[in-house]
Formats: structure tokens, sequence, C-alpha cells
């Protein structure tokens, strides 16, 4: 209960002891300090800020990545005009906001202050005052959803960018400047087995297209790369992109890479499976999901209730991209895939989508369930582990992530990339000691 109270009130003083005993010691400070001392440092890192107003609603408060999620909901307090509350609509509201990202028994952490006019809410619900009720319930839930839901969703480029160090002093070690992969940079480590006609390019074509420049083009019988890099602007020869420029692939499974922080990280699978599962949804919600004929259709043995569920739901599966028919009594063939899943196992994608058509039907999976069957089609499309990229791709991928909203989590709420800063790395050499 004290850290509740201290949580809302930064600005007093607490000591709280027991027994002669102190358990408990926060001095006057700022909301951050004590939001650090109560919730930890890590919260404030694994966290976005919130800062939203309308009208005379504002929200704000520090509202935890997936990432930081715990076993348990002690880590979530909600205040409302400067008191702490327990309110289904507000925690309706804020489960909803991480519903696309958490995933499992996990609960998110959170410290977010409501305020409004004390006239749309009754806080005389309840004799310990911990339970209020809104005048315009409805209208509060989507304010808190969409404000948290926006600050957790925001794509890496928007996020602001480490502030440029300051010379070292005088005596000290200094550090190598951050420079930008330039032209000749690349053309030494091209793998030039990735042509277009393999599939292990297939998954990054799209990659590619995109970061390729204009007026350029590629044929299938060329040997040359798949992507021509092109000398940095003049002007952004002193930035660097969030997650920076790519390194160099781990063990087929990493990209390593540079930014103007440190090193990054980045896990390729989680990435590429949030990337397609973003774009999936945004192509079903505006119903322009472009799809990929296959040249030789994927054939596979079926059972009976999947073969009716083909002759079934035709529309469905047309809506998702998929063009499946009946070829034979216990036999299914995939003709058409949705395009950013070309690289994935058709049998596979379609034995996977006709079980959810099976067990809920067309209705309930195209509302309740599509975004957990979108999950679930974007992971098997995703570019598997030691799968061998090049350092276009890499970058393309790079470029693609910080474009994407909630790219931080892959679909089953894993982080899908960690920072490095110089200062841990100089820590961890004992540099500057």
């Amino acid at each position: 209960m004290l850290k509740r109270v201290a949580l809302a009130h930064p600005e007093i003083a607490f000591t709280l002891a027991h027994n002669g005993r102190v358990s408990l010691q926060l001095p006057r400070s700022d909301f951050r300090r004590r939001t650090a001392a109560i919730l930890g440092d890590d919260f404030l890192t694994d966290s976005r800020s919130v800062e939203v107003a309308a009208g005379d609603l504002t929200l704000t408060g520090h509202a935890a990545l997936p990432a930081h999620a715990r076993a348990r909901s002690d880590a979530q307090y909600c205040y409302v005009n400067g008191r702490f509350v327990r309110d289904k609509v507000l925690a309706h509201a804020l489960r909803e906001a991480y519903q696309d990202m958490l995933h499992g028994s996990r609960y998110p952490a959170y410290c977010l202050f409501l305020k409004l006019d004390p006239a749309g809410v009754d806080v005389n619900v309840h004799p310990a005052k911990t339970e209020v009720r809104f005048r315009d319930s409805r209208a509060i839930h989507q304010f808190v959803y969409h404000a948290v839901n926006r600050a957790l969703s925001a794509p890496l480029g928007g996020l602001s960018q480490p502030a440029t160090p300051t010379p070292a002093d005088p005596g000290t070690f200094a550090r190598p400047t951050f420079t930008p992969p330039q032209q000749g940079g690349f053309a030494n480590s091209h793998q030039h087995s990735l042509l277009v006609s393999e599939p292990a390019v297939a998954a990054y074509t799209s990659f590619i297209a995109a970061a390729r420049p204009a007026g350029t083009s590629q044929f299938a019988g060329e040997s040359a790369p798949l992507f021509t890099p092109t000398t940095m602007p003049a002007s952004a020869a002193g930035e660097a992109p969030p997650l920076g420029y790519a390194l160099a692939q781990l063990h087929g499974v990493y990209i390593l890479a540079q930014n103007a922080a440190g090193m990054v990280l980045v896990d390729m699978h989680a990435a590429h499976e949030r990337i397609l599962y973003e774009k999936l949804k945004t192509a079903v919600d505006e119903r322009a999901i472009a799809t990929q004929a296959l040249l030789i259709p994927a054939v596979f043995q079926a059972a009976a209730l999947d073969v009716a569920a083909v002759e079934e739901h035709p529309e469905t599966l047309a809506a998702l991209g998929f063009d499946i028919a009946v070829v034979g009594p216990s036999q299914l063939a995939v003709r058409t895939v949705p395009a950013l899943l070309q690289s994935g196992d058709p049998a596979a994608l379609a034995k996977s989508l006709l079980g959810e058509l099976r067990e809920h039907g067309a209705t309930q999976l195209m509302a309740a369930r599509r975004n957990e069957l979108l999950a679930t089609m974007a992971c098997h499309g995703a570019v598997r582990a030691r799968r061998q990229l090049s350092l276009p791709e890499m970058n393309a991928l790079l470029r693609q992530m910080e474009a994407t909203e909630r790219a931080d989590q892959c679909n089953h709420g894993r982080p899908t990339w960690v920072q490095l800063s110089m200062d841990e790395l100089d820590r961890l050499f004992l540099r500057g000691r």
C-alpha cells in the first residue's frame, strides 16, 4: 500500500519501519526516479513512455514491453486522478493493448496515471475507494487502449536516437567513431550463392526489392548480386538508423549489427515473423492479400474432414490468399499461397489453416481467432534458422524492422533484438579501469 501511495507522490519522502528496522526508505524525487526505486531500473529501460491527451482526458506514465512481463500481476499500478484503483474497464483496456504481443500466462507491468474531470467518475463504489465507475466507460476504455497500444506499437524508426557522445577528456581512452558502411564495404562480403531462383532468398525478395535503388533490375540468369549498394548520402554520413548496419551472421541464427550506441543482436527468425505477421494483418484488413501461384501444385494426403473443409469454405480460403483444390478422395493440392508466405511449406500452411477451420469454423476464425491464425501462418513463412544471408539482405531486414509496428517482440512475446552499449562492452573487458 505504501508503494502505491509513494508512486503517486514522488515529491514526498517516505520511510517504512517495522520492529525498529527500516524496510523501505524513499527520498523526495521526481516521478522517474521514484518509479525506478519501486519498480526497478529494468522497468524503465524496458518500457515505453505514455503521454497522451484528448480533451479533458490525460494518460501519462510507463508501459513495460512484453520482454519485461512477469509471472504475477504485482507490477501493475493504475491511478485515476492520483488515486490507485482496480477497475475492470481499465484492466480490460490494458489487457487488450498487450494482447497482440503478450502470450501465455504472463502479466504486463505498467504504471499509468489517468486524469479526467472528477464529474466523469464515481469514486463511491467501494468502501476502500479502490473501485470506480466511469460515466462514459466506453470512451475511457478506447482512450486508454489506443494510447497504450500506440506507445507499444511505435516502429523502431520513430524512436529517439542516442545522443552523440561528448569528446573524451584528455588522458582517457577514445572510442572509434561510427561510420556507416560504404559501397566498398558491401562489395567484398557478398554471398553470391543466394540467387533469386533459390528458395533461401525467396522470403527476402520483398526486402531486397524495396532496398534496391530505383531503376535497377535483376534477371534470372545474371550472376550479379541481388542488391546493388549505393554510397551513403553526405548528409547521413554521421547518422545511423536505430538498428545500425549489419556486420555478420552468427551461426545462421543471429544478425550482428553496429549502431551509434554500440552492438545490436537480432534474432532473424523472430524479427521476420513479426514483419510477416503485421503485413498479413494489414493485407487482410484491406482485403488486398497478394497471392503467388505455385508452378507445381503442392499435393498432400488429407483427412476426410480436411477435404470437406476445403469444399465448404472456398471464400474463406480465398480471403486468406489460398487456392486449395480437391484432387482425390484423400488428396488436396495447394495451387496458390499468399505472396508473403511463398517461401514457407505450402502443405504445412494448408494443414494448419484447415485444422483451424475444422475446429472453429469460418465465422469465428475470421473474427476472434483471426490474429492467432495469421501469427501461425507468419511463423511457418518466416525465414528459418541456419539460413545464410548476405549483408544486403541483413540490412534490408533491419530497415524493415525499423518500419514495422511492434518489431521489438515476435508473435510469441519474445524479444527480437537486444542492444549492448559501448559502456556495457567496456565493462565486460574492464576498459578504462
